[in-house]
């Protein structure tokens, strides 16, 4: 949009707003949201910000902190337009229709079914609404979220952990330890980011992982992600992943596209998927790897142990491209973070 739509103090507003939004959990069914609230002066009056499911959107955390009369009239400064449907809590757009503020100016688009619609419900009210701003800040805030309101699917990190020559394991299979100790933290912290964590009934049948997000010093993190298996093998009674503190999800087929369907119905919007090379490489050729994590260790172990598979890449011309976005040294590895770029995107 053009800013001089908007006045400097909006802009000002809407920045702080992105700062509070990025108070609220990363994880969840719910998008990151803040709210700065403006009097006729442009002097910030309320801020809010949403804390996570069941709690009060952003909007509604500002309007609670103003009195009936302070409300006439404000403007209100969102990062995403107000919703319009009644979920645990009620829709942000009517709440501000009754409170009676005079001017909503948000940044992005809510692109859900039930919840768009809040732009048109406000001006249908009288209420002057302006949208775009600093969108292209908040669609970056909102990435993982937004994607998966708009495919109906989680948005997918794939991971895996290799030998500088792309093996995941030594000839003989053992693979603990590749990479090192500052590694396999940033691992943990990864997990305890996401709603889910993926791997294969291979994965758990051979490695018999816990899958939960674990401290330096081995305590749990706060959140821990949902563990996810999927394939059709058994999974023993006595494997780790039943200690696992919250109820696995057992996916008992191989369709990814289906599985990530469920999991979306499930409340899942961000996995991470870290089930070896099988797992790995099926998201990454049917397309549905968004973001890669890639951890690089300074050794050569040589033979078939490779942490990819077959990507139906017969010829170079087929080749996945990938857009780096950063290089990180950890210690002696390198994580390196990237995108493939999907053909016709």
């Amino acid at each position: 949009m053009n800013e001089l739509d908007t006045t400097q103090a909006e802009q000002a507003a809407m920045r702080r707003a992105i700062v509070l939004a990025g108070n609220g959990p990363h994880y969840g069914v719910n998008p990151q949201v803040g709210c700065v609230v403006l009097d006729a002066e442009g002097t910030t009056i309320a801020e809010g910000w949403h804390r996570g499911a069941g709690t009060a959107h952003a909007e509604v955390d500002a309007l609670s902190q103003l009195t009936p009369e302070q409300a006439q009239g404000s403007t209100f400064v969102v990062t995403l337009e107000p919703c319009n449907h009644t979920g645990r809590t009620g829709p942000c757009a009517q709440a501000l229709i009754e409170a009676g503020v005079g001017r909503v100016v948000y940044a992005a688009t809510d692109p859900g079914h039930a919840s768009s619609g809040g732009a048109q419900r406000l001006r249908d009210a009288g209420i002057k609404v302006v949208g775009g701003l600093l969108e292209d800040e908040v669609e970056e805030l909102l990435e993982e979220w937004m994607l998966a309101a708009r495919l109906h699917r989680p948005h997918v990190t794939v991971k895996w952990a290799s030998s500088f020559d792309g093996r995941a394991a030594a000839t003989d299979g053992t693979s603990q330890w590749i990479s090192g100790p500052q590694s396999r933290e940033r691992v943990h912290v990864q997990r305890s980011a996401a709603d889910a964590i993926v791997v294969g009934t291979g994965t758990v049948l051979a490695d018999n992982p816990s899958l939960t997000a674990r401290t330096t010093s081995g305590d749990l993190h706060d959140h821990q992600p949902i563990p996810v298996i999927i394939g059709k093998r058994q999974i023993p009674g006595d494997a780790q992943i039943h200690q696992h503190p919250l109820e696995p999800l057992v996916i008992g087929h191989n369709d990814l596209h289906a599985a990530l369907s469920e999991m979306f119905d499930q409340g899942i919007r961000t996995v991470y998927v870290e089930g070896g090379p099988t797992l790995a490489s099926a998201f990454i050729a049917q397309g549905l790897a968004d973001r890669l994590y890639i951890f690089q260790a300074p050794v050569l172990l040589g033979g078939d142990k490779l942490a990819l598979g077959d990507l139906g890449v017969s010829t170079l011309s087929e080749r996945i491209d990938l857009e780096v976005s950063s290089v990180e040294n950890l210690g002696d590895d390198i994580l390196i973070t990237a995108k493939p770029i999907r053909k016709g995107a």
